[in-house]
């Protein structure tokens, strides 16, 4: 029987072609994996990295939500605390706000038409005060408030007439559509709503600064006058002007009447806390 040579060259051409093949390939894969990998990371690179979320407070009431810039809490928070000292109605705090709304945006403004300055755009040459009085919202606050009591029947007049009595601006209508948002905030900085102020800070950086709990309270007393709390209502002011003013103060919680504000991006309002009524804590 005849036997059928095998031809050893032709096996080992056949398996040197496929195997370069698979190499080949391999390469090819390598090769693009590593041009996608550097094309990410230079554009990774080349991408900024997403900003921190800035400071912000927000007022929640009944009547409705609101998100407010810190010096925009910070100087409604100051309003109210004016009013429980020359003890003024809420009507009044209301009236303030819509003013404050129109003509600063609830902002402490050094500049304005002429010489408009400050939060109610009260003017030096008008007899409201030195500019430097007027850029102070608690002395400016106060120089409003003189102003609108004197008004009659302000507290039953609408609230245009009322602001327009005290600012005699060209334009005394432009009030009045701010008086539902003015409405919420005073619910919330005078105490009425409890736990209804909440803000938020980014942490600085280590060493983290002490908080300043004195000086936050002789600040308050400036503006408020006595800070005794008397009633739930004037100790829920406190507490909302000490969250407003944390940020500044370095404060991370504001306890009171079984709450506690903390200064922590995830906490939804204010948490359940062991904190008494008859004193604010700070910390």
């Amino acid at each position: 029987m005849a036997t059928e040579l095998i031809r050893p060259g032709r096996f080992f051409r056949v398996r040197l072609r496929f195997s370069r093949g698979v190499i080949t390939i391999a390469i090819i894969v390598v090769v693009l994996a590593v041009g996608v990998s550097v094309g990410l990371y230079q554009i990774l690179k080349r991408t900024p990295l997403a900003a921190p979320p800035e400071a912000s407070c927000s007022v929640t009431t009944p009547e409705g939500a609101r998100t407010l810039l810190p010096e925009q809490a910070q100087i409604a928070a100051t309003i109210a605390a004016v009013a429980a000292r020359r003890k003024l109605p809420e009507r009044a705090v209301v009236i303030a706000y819509a003013t404050a709304m129109q003509e600063s945006k609830i902002q402490n403004l050094d500049f304005g038409d002429r010489d408009s300055v400050g939060v109610f755009q009260q003017r030096e040459s008008q007899g409201w005060g030195s500019k430097k009085q007027l850029m102070d919202p608690v002395y400016a606050t106060n120089k409003f408030f003189a102003a609108l009591v004197k008004v009659k029947n302000y507290r039953k007049i609408p609230l245009a007439e009322a602001a327009q009595a005290v600012q005699r601006s060209a334009g005394g209508y432009a009030y009045a559509p701010h008086e539902t948002e003015a409405k919420i905030l005073a619910a919330a900085f005078t105490g009425r709503v409890p736990k209804s102020v909440h803000c938020w800070y980014p942490p600085a950086r280590t060493p983290a600064p002490q908080p300043r709990a004195e000086e936050a309270r002789k600040q308050l007393a400036r503006a408020m006058g006595s800070t005794t709390i008397t009633t739930r209502k004037r100790g829920w002011l406190v507490a909302a002007w000490s969250v407003a003013h944390a940020e500044k103060y370095a404060l991370s919680k504001v306890g009171y009447n079984g709450a506690t504000w903390v200064n922590d991006l995830e906490a939804e309002g204010w948490q359940s806390g062991s904190a008494g009524a008859r004193k604010v804590e700070l910390a």
